[in-house]
This record gives structure tokens, C-alpha cells and sequence, in this order.
């Protein structure tokens, strides 16, 4: 597929093992040993960063939080330790579209890689969107070509994940979908039950469309199942 990743890492096998891997599939691979390094050489040619959060300095939580607020279009994937759960939450609540669990396989890494690179590169998009138009949902407008979203006609700022999320929401609008069926949609593979990425995702969203996002009014929770879109009055 191809592309441009930032690789965060202080370890220096870690960060030989993804560069390896990641250029024998053709991408352009820039290293960075520190968070410092790293803001140092984000700028916007980037398609995606791996972030790795353990980092001695600024860790890889800042990094993911200054790159999401300057570059809303990069995909971050974040790098994180085995069974350090609040890692993962707090990684996505920053901002993140995903993350991988060390140890993990060259076909692992790129299977998240592939998987979150169809939800930002906006030529494959046109292929699914070639009968495309608008989106409209209640109050919400989707515009496809310009990978908008407006609410009341007012422009409400998406990283690419959220902008694919709510694009899947109105398309099923008033539909009870189930995290699974998310995932598979949205993500592009089994999560094999962890559903905490939409979850917190979520989240995010409704801190960007509620009017009250501890009372949610147009993504509801369906408890034990999943959740359900309604866009609001017409």
C-alpha cells in the first residue's frame, strides 16, 4: 500500500524489527528515539504514527495529544505494554485510532496498519463513494467529497476514524448495531471481543456533537448490545 510512518520507539531492536518489516511492504519509514525527536519530525507528509508510550522525556501520551491537536488527519497507533489496560484507554482518549499490545507479529502490525490506512486514504474512499452525495441525518450533513461534517451547517473537526464512525452511524441511522458490526465496518477486523476502542471513541464523538455529552441525544447506548444513531429533528 505504501505511505509514510513515523516510528516512535526507544528501543533500538523494537524499532529495527517495525522498520524491517514496514519497508519490506514499501512504506517510508522515519525513526524518532524520543518524543522530543518525534515533534521534531512530524510535519504534515506523515500518513500514520506509531507511538510507543513508555518514553523516557516527553512519552508517547504527549506525542499523540500534540500530533491529533496539529495534524487532525494523521493516523496514530499507539505502542503499548502487556497488560497495562489504562495505557490503551488513555491512548485512545487522546486521540489515538488504535493500538497494539507488545509483543506482537510483523502480521499483526500490518494488518492494523492496512486496516486503518483504507479509513485515511481518501482515493480508496472515492471507490465506495462513487454514487456518493451527501449524508443527511436530522441536523447532521455528512459531505462526502470534502470529508466534512456539519452540524446545524456548523463544521464539527473529525480525525478520520470518528469522521468513518459517524459516516457508519448515519448511514444506519435509527438502527441498533452491535460493537461487533462496528468494528467489522469500521475498524476492518476482529477485535476478538474488545470493544473498549469503541467505546472510547465514541466518547469522543459525543464530546464533539452533544449539546449535553453526559446525557447523549444522538448516539445512545444500547446496554449489552451496542449503540444506536438518531440525528435529531429535521
Amino acid at each position: 500500500m505504501g505511505g509514510k510512518i513515523l516510528v516512535l520507539e526507544d528501543e533500538d531492536a523494537i524499532r529495527s524489527f517495525i522498520r524491517v518489516n514496514l519497508k519490506k511492504q514499501m512504506y517510508e519509514v522515519v525513526e524518532a528515539s524520543s518524543g522530543e525527536e518525534a515533534l521534531e519530525k512530524l510535519d504534515d507528509t506523515f500518513d500514520i504514527a506509531l507511538l510507543d508510550v513508555m518514553l523516557p522525556g516527553i512519552d508517547g501520551f504527549e506525542v499523540c495529544q500534540k500530533a491529533r491537536e496539529k495534524y487532525p488527519r494523521l493516523g496514530i497507533i499507539m505502542l503499548t505494554a502487556k497488560g497495562l489496560e489504562q495505557n490503551k484507554i488513555e491512548g485512545l482518549e487522546l486521540g489515538a485510532d488504535d493500538y497494539i499490545v507488545k509483543p506482537f507479529s510483523p502480521k499483526e502490525l500490518l494488518a492494523r496498519i492496512s486496516a486503518l490506512q483504507r479509513r485515511l486514504n481518501v482515493k480508496d474512499l472515492k471507490v465506495e463513494e462513487e454514487s456518493g452525495g451527501n449524508i443527511t441525518s436530522g441536523i447532521f450533513t455528512i459531505l462526502q467529497d470534502e470529508r466534512k461534517l456539519l452540524k446545524r451547517d456548523q463544521e464539527i473537526e473529525l480525525t478520520p476514524i470518528e469522521f468513518a464512525l459517524v459516516k457508519y452511524f448515519m448511514e444506519n441511522a435509527n438502527k441498533a448495531i452491535h460493537r461487533d458490526e462496528i468494528l467489522q465496518n469500521v475498524w476492518g477486523y476482529n477485535y476478538v471481543g474488545d470493544f473498549k476502542i469503541v467505546d472510547v471513541n465514541i466518547r469522543r464523538i459525543r464530546q464533539k456533537i452533544e449539546d449535553d455529552p453526559s446525557n447523549p441525544r444522538y448516539i445512545e447506548k444500547v446496554w449489552g448490545y451496542g449503540y444506536r444513531w438518531w440525528g435529531g429533528e429535521e
